[in-house]
């Protein structure tokens, strides 16, 4: 059967199917030998031979497993990193290959998830799902209700990209501190999209944690822990 090279690497749980895509364009991919630099390029899965880093891949078909982590600051999320910061992956011990469905900066705590289900990381990442991500935020100095409304309606970032709306919350505000805790909700995935809302506020970001991915929250799982999500939730995200 025929199927794209970044699918068919996705299935394989060498990466996600973008990341996949920077690994071809990269020249780390071959089809019968050959480097393939193309997008789009598509092989047939029961005669060509695909290499990643001269090794053969074939998709496995273990059964699919999908993981709640609630990551700790000081880890990032990449399956290896030029740094040798430690990863995502430190955390979670399996038999099996999962990558991290889309990231979280490395100041950040919170929710992150994790498979080895190909099609799912595609799907929970296009923008067309808008799968809302509840950030818990404290910032530096005393909020007020006009900046929560800008937040709510939409802000500039990066060159002058304005933000869709976002659910903004006050959950404190301590005066003694000279600090501010928000819940803000929003379904897009700009990098540090959070940080920068704040900072175009004049608000500096002091802590950052994802609470929450769709309806599944990490408040019962301890931090630097991980448990598995049920066949619910993973349809949840799917919008099932």
């Amino acid at each position: 059967m025929e199927v794209r090279l970044q699918k068919y690497l996705a299935d394989c749980g060498i990466a996600s199917r973008r990341k996949s895509e920077e690994l071809i364009l990269q020249g780390k991919v071959t089809v019968n030998n050959k480097i393939v630099l193309e997008l789009g390029t598509k092989i047939d899965d029961e005669k060509d031979e695909v290499k990643y880093l001269g090794r053969t891949v074939k998709p496995q078909n273990l059964d699919k497993i999908y993981i709640l982590l609630n990551k700790p600051i000081g880890y990032v999320t990449t399956i290896s990193d030029q740094f040798n910061r430690p990863t995502v992956l430190d955390l979670v011990k399996v038999n099996k290959r999962v990558v991290p469905v889309g990231r979280l900066d490395m100041f950040t705590s919170g929710a992150i998830i994790l498979t080895n289900d190909g099609d799912f990381v595609y799907k929970v990442t296009h923008p067309k799902h808008e799968i809302d991500k509840t950030y818990t935020v404290t910032v530096i100095g005393k909020i007020t209700n006009e900046e929560v409304e800008k937040l709510r309606n939409g802000v500039e970032i990066d060159d002058g990209y304005v933000t869709r709306p976002a659910k903004v919350k006050i959950l404190k505000i301590d005066e003694e501190k000279n600090q501010s805790r928000l819940a803000i909700t929003i379904h897009e995935g700009k990098n540090r999209q959070v940080r920068k809302m704040c900072m175009s506020i004049g608000k500096k970001v002091l802590a950052l944690h994802r609470a929450k991915i769709g309806n599944i929250d990490v408040k019962d799982v301890e931090l630097g822990k991980w448990r598995y999500l049920s066949k619910n939730e993973v349809d949840s995200l799917l919008g099932r």
